[in-house]
């Protein structure tokens, strides 16, 4: 069963190397997700599964020990998924671990993750709520106490200069999902309106999704822990323990 989790914004700015002169800018929501992660580890799980969006490359399983880095995004910095638990030196997957799931790997670095066994989901945009619904309700039938780690962005339309421009839809549905995600309310997770997520280009609604199937009967409560939007984004970090 889910015996904690952490949602996470996912944009590689959230790595100081990559944001450059721009990393204070996301020092709080930095210090947000440290917060969240101590949450995790507080729950003492036998598994973490990290959830994020991916491209078509990157769907799919990552075993522990998945290499990823930020080499495309101008700056030398490789990741590892956990630790080298194969014994293998790291190779336990010949596909790169995608964005979503390199920062959720640097996330885990930063913090000295060791607390469980960790594997990584990639997770497609477009997938159908019901879906990830049932994907949630797989995961976490395999293990008897798993932790998530939810990476993903609300909206990308909060204002003029955001990358989505600006759409007025964007602010009420940011705030519906800061709600719902704070409050641990799996109801109105699952019921995340998927065509609208994907007209205002919100990279979390598909692991959101899995997060409420998989925290079905879990009766977690949720903290809100973090929100804003500094870059027309909408950034927001939550627990559920």
């Amino acid at each position: 069963m889910l015996v904690a989790a952490a949602v996470c914004p996912c944009p590689p700015l959230l790595v100081p190397d990559v944001a450059a002169g721009a990393a204070p800018e996301l020092a709080a929501a930095r210090a947000a997700c440290t917060d969240a992660l101590g949450v995790l580890a507080a729950a003492r799980p036998d598994r973490l599964v990290v959830v994020g969006p991916a491209e078509q490359s990157g769907r799919g399983p990552h075993p522990e020990g998945t290499r990823g880095s930020f080499r495309g995004f101008g700056v030398d910095l490789d990741v590892r998924l956990g630790g080298d638990r194969h014994g293998d030196g790291g190779t336990a997957s010949e596909r790169e671990l995608p964005p979503s799931l390199a920062v959720a790997a640097w996330l885990l670095e930063r913090t000295g993750w060791s607390d469980a066994p960790i594997e990584g989901l990639g997770v497609g945009e477009p997938l159908e709520a019901e879906r990830c619904i049932q994907t949630g309700r797989n995961i976490v039938a395999q293990a008897d106490r798993v932790a998530l780690l939810v990476m993903g962005d609300a909206s990308a339309c909060r204002t003029l200069k955001a990358p989505g421009y600006l759409d007025e839809r964007a602010a009420p549905f940011d705030a519906e999902v800061a709600r719902a995600l704070g409050a641990a309310d799996v109801a109105a997770v699952k019921a995340l309106d998927a065509e609208l997520a994907y007209e205002l280009k919100a990279s979390g609604r598909a692991p959101w999704q899995v997060l409420a199937g998989a925290a079905e009967g879990a009766d977690l409560g949720g903290a809100l822990l973090y929100e804003d939007a500094p870059y027309g984004v909408g950034y927001l970090v939550a627990t559920w323990s």
